[in-house]
């Protein structure tokens, strides 16, 4: 047992120290770099074509010839919002301070325009499956693109480990480790009715995880963002207040923030911007994997990137700051028995709006967590379906595998796994950028196409024989798969 033990702390030490070097440096620098740099290269395009972006949305509703950008919007939703919006939220305002929040706004402005850039690809380069579903993300960007198939195929590994199996397990445990401490729940009950829940959309396959996030997410987002705005009337008074003091802690011009305690300018960064980035996702890849399913309109591939850039405003600047002002308008972190995490958030709503806001809390927990376990299933299905060449060869094991995984969670927790995960999410986040940047200057070409054929006044469609280096791509959007296509519709 000992040599068993000592073997599992020193696999620990070895992947905290990968994650200390990949989240502590390499990544954040990074991101952000590739953040700034597509926001300048792209004109600030995220505030340009803003408003252009909703209407894209709005436009994309429904879809007769496949998964609508409105299903594959809620879907990447569904994926980014989870217990990071609230946790991790809390943890940011604990560690950082006020400040942290201005850094969270900060990075997912400049990730909009990541988010934008890795989207346009995956549409550029997708693929029709055995069943005619669209397919694609950085993996098939990295193969058809770059020509690098190993590169894709090394993501989809770690895209698999993190997102479809163990992310999986650790919104299973979240769900049954708070049912349990809140009501009492049995943990392998509520893993087993996990489970099942869990198996009715993933064995549907992609359109029926589409499907079911187009009706989840919307409930879940509004229900919370009315409870956060429930707050905010009754403390409105405080809230030029709690901004002010948000700015101020982010650049050090408050000496002390919440219960007398000192905030660095570089400990709102470096927290503002670390959650940001994990919960947004912004260049990781990972959206960009059920991007490429859309069925867009315009039909053009630029036209699913302004969709996807409007998630990560979602997610981060609307959903994390309605945390952040539940926490920061009740008063509680300025109290002595201020709870940590996710309690920080429990703590608040309960001292604002009362107890029955525990029962709230829990269905928020279930539907973010469950939203989350189908929509990370989605991203690891196309990433199974690229590496057995575009089939469904071993996709019905991949899903039993995943359920096993999801029951795992449910009752039990080893942190060396959740460590693992994390690695795999930095690795193929490293992979993910260095492909952005090798095919950014195809990106821009193919976004600047969109801007030039709306400010002629055209609703823009994609024309691949402007696009040489797309002169013997086989998919999508070469021209005879595109008329079949309009003859469908």
């Amino acid at each position: 047992m000992s040599v068993l033990t000592s073997m599992n702390d020193g696999l620990m030490t070895v992947i905290n120290a990968v994650n200390g070097v990949l989240w502590g440096q390499v990544l954040i620098y990074m991101l952000v770099g590739v953040g700034v740099y597509f926001t300048v290269r792209l004109g600030f395009i995220q505030i340009r074509q803003f408003k252009h972006a909703v209407g894209v949305l709005k436009r994309g509703k429904n879809s007769e010839t496949g998964i609508s950008s409105y299903q594959v919007f809620c879907t990447s939703m569904a994926a980014r919002v989870g217990t990071g919006n609230m946790a991790g939220v809390a943890v940011a305002l604990t560690v950082g301070g006020p400040g942290a929040i201005f850094w969270m706004w900060v990075i997912a402005l400049f990730g909009m325009a990541t988010a934008f850039v890795e989207s346009t690809l995956a549409q550029v380069y997708k693929v029709k499956d055995v069943d005619g579903q669209y397919r694609g993300g950085p993996a098939y960007y990295m193969e058809k693109g770059l020509g690098q198939r190993w590169m894709g195929s090394l993501f989809s590994v770690f895209l698999i480990i993190a997102f479809g199996l163990v992310f999986n397990a650790v919104q299973a445990n979240t769900i049954t480790d708070a049912l349990n401490h809140s009501f009492g729940f049995d943990e392998t009950t509520m893993g087993i009715i996990i489970v099942i829940a869990s198996a009715f959309f993933i064995m549907g396959g992609l359109t029926k995880i589409a499907r079911a996030s187009a009706r989840i997410v919307p409930v879940m987002a509004v229900g919370y963002l009315a409870v956060a705005a429930l707050v905010v009337i009754m403390n409105i008074s405080e809230l030029p207040a709690a901004l002010t003091l948000i700015v101020k802690s982010a650049f050090g011009w408050q000496e002390a923030a919440a219960g007398g305690v000192a905030y660095t300018i570089a400990q709102a960064m470096q927290s503002g911007i670390a959650r940001g980035l994990f919960s947004n996702e912004a260049g990781m890849g990972s959206a960009a994997n059920i991007a490429a399913s859309a069925t867009p309109n315009p039909n053009h591939p630029a036209s699913q990137g302004f969709v996807q850039m409007l998630g990560v405003f979602a997610d981060t600047i609307v959903i994390c700051t309605a945390s952040a002002a539940m926490i920061m308008l009740s008063g509680v972190m300025d109290q002595p028995d201020a709870a940590s995490g996710i309690g920080l958030l429990q703590q608040a709503l309960t001292s604002e709006l009362g107890g029955w806001t525990t029962y709230f809390m829990a269905a928020a927990i279930i539907l973010f967590c469950f939203s989350s376990i189908i929509a990370n299933y989605s991203y690891a299905e196309t990433n199974i379906m690229f590496l057995n060449g575009n089939t469904k060869k071993g996709l019905f094991i991949f899903r039993l595998t995943v359920l096993g995984m999801v029951m795992f969670g449910s009752v039990a927790s080893l942190p060396v796994v959740w460590s693992l995960a994390d690695a795999s999410m930095g690795m193929m986040a490293l992979i993910n950028i260095v492909a952005l940047l090798l095919l950014s200057k195809l990106a821009f070409k193919v976004i600047k196409d969109y801007e030039t054929q709306l400010k002629a006044g055209k609703i823009p469609e994609f024309d691949r024989s402007k696009f040489p280096e797309l002169e013997e791509l086989d998919g999508a959007w070469h021209p005879e798969t595109m008329k079949e296509a309009r003859a469908k519709s």
